[in-house]
This record gives structure tokens, sequence and C-alpha cells, in this order.
């Protein structure tokens, strides 16, 4: 399984090299970062159709919610009456228990793959020399406290990452919000948003990114960054499709 995975970011890494030669005639020294930021767009852009399924999946479940609710509180006492309903319903609604899953965990491989190389220091036993490069000044391989410190000229470009990426997650967390809740619209109460430390967990959950990009190399933060403002310009896109999807399903149930 390891040996397949470094094979995977092996080849990778060729990849993501070779765009990085063929963007230094016009970028220079920022080659390297551009290639991992052109990389990460390409690999989102393949996994564009598995993350419009995600969202197809989540919206029809949401939507399916009370009718769920009702038949586990109906045959609470009949197991196997219970399955047998929940069954027909997925099919009659077709989707499934995994509609919103299933598309996510097919994407971790390839996503996996890409933030693999982007903070390992060896490739196939070799140095990685990407993290050579740098950005701004502040190398690729480098972290945010290492030496000379994060309030070095080299942790301002930390800092401005992060900036960025709190703006991106928060971006990504309004968008989702804002999508569910139009998505809720007439739904029952339960569609609303935890509240409590549930609630409060599921509004921080978005500003993780920040966390990892503080302990890792600034490339695995500069992937970060692109990959979650990618997700919400995906959402903001992907959204109106997924309630007309719904919507219809509506209509046709």
């Amino acid at each position: 399984m390891f040996t397949l995975l470094g094979v995977a970011v092996g080849a990778a890494y060729h990849v993501v090299s070779a765009f990085a030669q063929v963007l230094a005639p016009l970028l220079g020294g920022l080659a390297a970062a551009a290639a991992i930021v052109v990389v990460t767009l390409a690999v989102r852009l393949v996994l564009l159709p598995l993350s419009y399924y995600a969202m197809r999946g989540q919206a029809s479940q949401a939507r399916l919610a009370p009718q769920i609710q009702a038949l586990r509180k109906r045959h609470a006492a009949h197991p196997e009456r219970l399955q047998r309903e929940l069954t027909a319903l997925y099919r009659r609604e077709g989707t499934g228990v995994f509609a919103g899953f299933l598309p996510l965990l097919l994407q971790l491989p390839l996503l996996s793959i890409v933030y693999a190389l982007f903070r390992s220091g060896t490739v196939a036993g070799q140095p990685n020399s990407l993290l050579s490069h740098d950005l701004l000044g502040a190398p690729l391989g480098s972290h945010w406290l290492s030496t000379p410190g994060p309030f070095s000229a080299q942790g301002a470009v930390f800092l401005g990452l992060f900036a960025l990426l709190a703006v991106a997650a928060w971006l990504a967390a309004r968008i989702a919000r804002a999508s569910a809740a139009k998505l809720a619209q007439g739904g029952p109460p339960a569609s609303a948003s935890p509240a409590g430390a549930v609630g409060w967990l599921v509004r921080a959950l978005p500003y993780t990114t920040l966390v990892i990009a503080a302990v890792m190399p600034l490339a695995a933060g500069l992937y970060l960054l692109t990959t979650t403002a990618w997700a919400a310009a995906e959402r903001a896109l992907l959204a109106p499709r997924v309630r007309r999807h719904i919507r219809a399903q509506s209509r046709s149930a």
C-alpha cells in the first residue's frame, strides 16, 4: 500500500516539476509555487464531477431527513421492516445512504497523493527539489515556527498565507451555510444548524486548515489555500444546479 503511494507521489512529483520548468521562463523564482497552484487546480477540476455528485447526495439526504426520521420512529421496534422501508424510499428517490459520502471518499486517494508530495522532504529516496524553491523569499520547505522565526520576513509570508486561508475558509463556510439554508427553505426545524458545543464545532471546523498550515511546510500551506479557495468557488457554482436537481426530484416524487 505504502509502496503504491510512493510510486504515485513520485509520478506527481515529475508532473509538478515539469509544470515548474514550463513556467520558469515566465515567472522565474515563483515558478515552483505557481506549479503547485496550477496542479492543485487541475486535480480539483478532474474531481469536479465527484464533488457535484457529493453535493447532490448530501442535498438529497437533507431533503429526505424528515421522512427517514418518521420511518425510524414508526418502525423502531422492527429493524427488518425499517430497513425494507428505507431501501424502498432510497430506490424511489433515486439516491442511497452513501450518496453524499462515497463521491468524497473516492476523491481522497488523489488529493492525498498531491498533499503528500507538498509536505514530503524526500520523494523516492531523493530530496524533494520542489521544496528548495521559494515564495517571496520563504523556502517552500520551510515551517512557520522554524528559523528565522514566525515574525521575521519569512514569517510574514506565512502570516499572509494564513490571512488568505482564513478568508477562503470563511467564504467556504458562508457559502456552505447559504446553500444549506436555500435547500432547507420550507423544511423542518431540524434542518437548521446545530446549537451548543456541536454547533460551535461545526462552525470552527473549516478553520482547522489554519492549524494544519501552521505546522506544515509552506508548500503544503499553499496547497491548502488553493484547494480551500477552489472548494468555496466550486460550491457557489454548483449549488444552483444542485437546487434545480432537488426541485425536480421533489416534483417527480
